[in-house]
């Protein structure tokens, strides 16, 4: 190459006129040229390399971040809908027992209401037979007192004293009579 450069030169070849007059010294240009060469291979090897190396490293890392992120999303879903699962569950059952309580709590009132309404019939019933109880002594009451008053008003109306056949016999009597 550095041969047709300088037979540009030589021949009075346009290109070596103008490089010339750009003042291009083809030795100093040849030896820039390879310095170049020489210079990029080296950052290339030791710099751009790493550095690549580097990048593809980061490059991976962050693909795995954004899997891993990914997975996590995933698994956040599964575990929110685990606990939302869960939560209607145990809602369901809280209104199983919620519903169990309230049955509970009807037997319950039915029982008590069945125990009150006996007591209530049982209150009624010793009430009745006191009454009756009440009714027949006062009855036997009425009675003797209507025959001692029958007996006293017959003595008197008759002016004589009665005896006590005669007072049974006019008891009976009295008695028979109120019975009617």
């Amino acid at each position: 190459m550095n041969v047709y450069f300088v037979l540009a030169a030589a021949t009075g070849n346009p290109v070596g006129d103008i490089a010339q007059q750009f003042g291009v010294t083809w030795q100093l240009l040849i030896s820039q040229i390879v310095l170049f060469v020489i210079v990029g291979l080296a950052l290339r090897k030791f710099a751009y390399g790493p550095i690549l190396v580097v990048l593809d490293e980061r490059k991976k890392r962050i693909a795995d971040s954004l899997a891993n992120a990914e997975k996590i999303k995933q698994e956040l879903a599964s575990a929110q809908a685990k606990s939302q699962e869960i939560l209607n569950q145990a809602n369901a059952l809280a209104n199983k027992k919620i519903e169990e309580a309230r049955a509970a709590a009807a037997k319950v009132q039915e029982q008590e209401t069945q125990k009150a309404i006996a007591a209530a019939n049982q209150i009624i019933v010793k009430a009745k037979e006191a009454s009756e109880a009440e009714l027949i002594r006062m009855k036997a009451e009425l009675r003797k007192e209507l025959v001692r008053l029958v007996a006293e008003t017959t003595a008197k109306v008759s002016g004589k004293l009665l005896t006590l056949d005669d007072q049974r016999r006019l008891a009976e009597e009295t008695t028979k009579e109120l019975a009617a």
